[in-house]
């Protein structure tokens, strides 16, 4: 499997498919192309961005749109696309993708959340939670986890990656700090030796 971090949350996952996930505001994803599908986890700009979302689709045709129920009305006037919940499983080519989910993480309080869809890609060869810290039924061997956000503390990416346990974790979700390489190293300190894999932005990785 080759990943490609391209900003914040958004991951290339090329496993003989093309899967673009989460191509948002904080996110250089405008010159991907032979797309097969764009998943998104949920409606937030930082993993949604409407406008640059279509003029990709215009150039990827052949790419399947899959949003969670709470974004369908975002992308309204986008070309078709799949709503999935909990338990749907796509199937592209020989990718499959379960879908998990719930609801975005808490930001404080009462504060109300919207949902969260998180997939699986090939079984468990890669997890992408969007923003949760859901732990799939099944083993994870790379995990994407995020590092920084109104919603979480650092503390929280270190004891959700225990939690999933898996080979690698992608660092990602660091598009509004000021120095991410300080939050991936502690991130790197505190799980197991050679977990936490550090993706060069913009360039494919065999993973």
């Amino acid at each position: 499997m080759k990943l490609t971090h391209l900003g914040h949350a958004c991951l290339l996952v090329e496993t003989g498919a093309r899967l673009l996930l989460d191509p948002g505001t904080m996110s250089d994803f405008a010159g991907v192309r032979d797309l097969d599908a764009v998943l998104v986890t949920h409606q937030h700009p930082d993993h949604l961005d409407v406008t640059r979302l279509a003029a990709l689709l215009a150039a990827n045709p052949g790419a399947s749109l899959v949003v969670d129920v709470d974004t369908a009305s975002a992308v309204e006037g986008l070309p078709d696309h799949a709503v999935v919940e909990p338990g749907d499983r796509l199937r592209f080519g020989a990718t499959t993708v379960d879908v998990f989910g719930g609801l975005h993480a808490p930001v404080y309080g009462d504060v109300p959340g919207c949902g969260n869809a998180a997939y699986l890609i090939d079984e468990g060869a890669f997890f992408h939670p969007g923003d949760s810290f859901l732990v799939p039924s099944s083993e994870v061997d790379v995990l994407a986890v995020a590092v920084d956000g109104p919603w979480l503390k650092l503390a929280e990416a270190v004891d959700y990656v225990r939690a999933v346990d898996p080979r690698a974790a992608v660092p990602m979700h660091e598009g509004e700090t000021t120095d991410p390489a300080k939050y991936f190293g502690m991130l790197a300190a505190f799980c197991g030796k050679g977990v936490v894999r550090r993706l060069d932005e913009g360039e494919a990785a065999d993973v």
